[in-house]
């Protein structure tokens, strides 16, 4: 069966081999400049034009005609979106799934609202791609799909709220405390789609203790992980070493976060899709 996954560009992943994919570009806008999530955006540009942009900025998602242009000429495709609760993105997917279902009869669509975004969207890509190589049917790996999704998890190490703050997610004042005080926030993705915070933390060493204390609050047992960092290569690298110092053998990679992840991330701040 022809059968094609295609995520939007909050996933970090911009290729992927073994079956036929394809990313969806999100963008960061400012009104004076719109940065495009694909593989041409500068991401260490990007974050120090927008840490000297004293203005609003936020983002906006790939429109229905983007998604079905990413769909192709495919038999089956799976959509795999940023949570629905920060974005309208899962929505425009939709609406592509309503039109080439309608334009396409027979041909079928499968979009999965992540409740998440980055590392942990890799992990269902990744999953998605394993089961399509087995030669399940469609109805088969929308059900293992998401069942699987029901056992992955986010956890963010953020060191600064700054682009959270003028996009109006969190306090400024907050924001500002944050950047003074060298404090790390530890959050989630909620079961229900939302930034959630867990804990602060006076630094970065004592932020990682409670990520990994988190992780394992969530089962991890030496699963697949995935760090996505946004310029901050080391203290991925800090976390792997960790990880993998507990759990010999574990499946660990580190990659650098794409535009829209980069953009809430922030300097500094790392993302870790797990599964519990």
């Amino acid at each position: 069966m022809n059968m094609k996954i295609v995520a939007d560009s909050s996933a970090n992943l911009l290729s992927f081999e073994g079956v036929p994919y394809a990313s969806v570009p999100l963008k960061i806008v400012t009104d004076e400049k719109e940065y495009v999530d694909d593989l041409s955006l500068d991401t260490d540009v990007m974050l120090e034009e927008l840490a000297a942009y004293k203005g609003r900025s936020g983002t906006s998602c790939p429109n229905v005609g983007e998604w079905l242009d990413a769909f192709g000429e495919a038999e089956y495709v799976f959509a795999v979106a940023i949570t629905s609760q920060l974005s309208g993105c899962c929505n425009a997917a939709v609406q592509a799934k309503q039109a080439y279902e309608q334009e396409h009869p027979g041909r079928q669509v499968c979009v999965l609202d992540s409740l998440s975004t980055g590392p942990e969207m890799v992990l269902i890509v990744e999953k998605l791609g394993e089961l399509i190589r087995e030669g399940l049917s469609f109805g088969e790996i929308e059900a293992k799909i998401r069942a699987y999704m029901k056992s992955t998890h986010l956890l963010v190490l953020l060191e600064s709220l700054d682009n959270l703050a003028k996009n109006g997610r969190v306090s400024p004042l907050i924001a500002k405390a944050v950047g003074f005080l060298n404090i790390r926030i530890v959050g989630q993705a909620s079961d229900d789609g939302f930034l959630q915070q867990l804990h602060k933390a006076r630094g970065e060493k004592k932020g990682m203790d409670l990520l990994v204390k988190e992780m394992k609050n969530k089962r991890f047992t030496g699963g697949k992980v995935r760090i996505a960092h946004s310029g901050n290569p080391q203290a991925a690298g800090t976390l792997k070493g960790i990880l993998e110092a507990e759990y010999p053998g574990l499946d660990v990679t580190i990659s650098p976060c794409g535009g829209l992840c980069c953009f809430y991330a922030e300097k500094g701040g790392l993302l870790v899709g797990f599964e519990g």
